[in-house]
């Protein structure tokens, strides 16, 4: 295990601060380098972390401005076009994760990793909400003999918001991306025009519209559970707490159907609920993987690959940090 600082680009961001709090919270000795275009804003967030720096970073120069700076692992929490964390990470040979590219903009990191395969773990992180989604429906899975379908409805209630960054994100996700990927009876189709609709039900039953879209749950979970037909659509809007007077919260709803192991029909519903929003397990995600990716979590750092990130997350930790964090996991009813 390295003892050099693990590197956050947009660590000053909402999803910044929440995975540098849980790598703090966890992991007390490991050094981080909060990184960002705004030095005084990146010197306030890590001064109310400790053992913390804030640098300023350029990413249109080689060594990202840090010159010959040693770092553990490097997290990249915002969109960047030049892929110039992941230039930098290879050239280092530390892993590496982004969590803004969709299903369709992969192609510079894909294109980046085959070029120097051998370089660095590079971790596609762009799961909805970076493994909350994944390991849960995974673990459901577990129940199936067959698993027909697999359907998420993801919902951002809409006074959910962060920084800048995050904003830029959602309406780039929301508004710009041009079809959303599915997978229908074993084949992968694009979703455009009214097929791109939805509608979700919320936990509370409440039926919302929602709009296709692709992160890599999509095509991670076709490819590690075998079903024939799986999808993923957001709503934005009231939340189901906030419905009943509460405070936001945000909801990923898991419905799953196909057959037990006795090959009797089965059908599940759960939901993976937090009371503060997407942000507290967007941050839990980014630090357990990078945990995992620098060996913190225990064993031996991860070699070098292209990963997802439900590939480098255990179950059992993931469920333990999501409880203490505040998040649940509920079982719903069909109906």
């Amino acid at each position: 295990m390295s003892s050099h600082p693990i590197l956050l680009i947009g660590g000053s961001g909402v999803v910044g601060r929440r995975a540098a709090r849980y790598l703090r919270e966890a992991h007390p000795e490991v050094p981080l380098l909060i990184a960002g275009r705004d030095l005084a804003k990146a010197r306030k967030a890590a001064a109310g972390i400790g053992r913390a720096e804030g640098v300023r970073l350029d990413l249109a120069v080689d060594g990202l401005g840090l010159g010959a700076r040693p770092v553990s692992a490097v997290a990249v929490l915002f969109a960047d076009e030049r892929m110039a964390g992941l230039r930098f990470a290879q050239s280092r040979g530390v892993p590496y994760i982004s969590i803004s590219p969709l299903l369709q903009e992969i192609g510079p990191e894909v294109g980046g990793y085959i070029h120097r395969p051998g370089a660095a773990p590079v971790v596609l992180g762009t799961e909805w909400l970076v493994g909350a989604t994944t390991v849960p429906t995974l673990e459901f899975a577990k129940a199936y003999g067959r698993l027909d379908s697999i359907s998420i409805g993801a919902l951002l209630d809409d006074e959910d918001t962060g920084g800048p960054a995050q904003t830029v994100d959602l309406e780039r996700v929301t508004k710009t991306a041009p079809a959303a990927l599915a997978r229908r009876k074993g084949r992968f189709v694009w979703r455009v025009g009214d097929d791109a609709t939805a509608t979700i039900r919320a936990v509370d039953g409440t039926r919302m519209d929602a709009s296709a879209l692709s992160p890599n749950d999509v095509v991670g979970l076709a490819m590690a559970t075998g079903a024939p037909n799986v999808e993923f659509n957001l709503a934005t809007g009231v939340s189901s707490t906030r419905r009943r007077g509460e405070p936001m919260s945000t909801e990923i709803i898991i419905d799953l159907a196909g057959e037990d192991h006795e090959g009797r029909p089965l059908c599940t519903r759960h939901a993976v609920v937090h009371p503060e929003g997407q942000f507290p397990l967007t941050g839990l995600g980014v630090a357990m993987v990078l945990e995992r990716a620098t060996g913190l979590a225990g064993g031996p750092a991860v070699p070098a690959g292209l990963y997802f990130p439900y590939q480098l997350l255990d179950p059992d930790a993931y469920f333990t940090r999501l409880e203490q964090i505040g998040g649940r996991v509920l079982t719903l009813d069909l109906q």
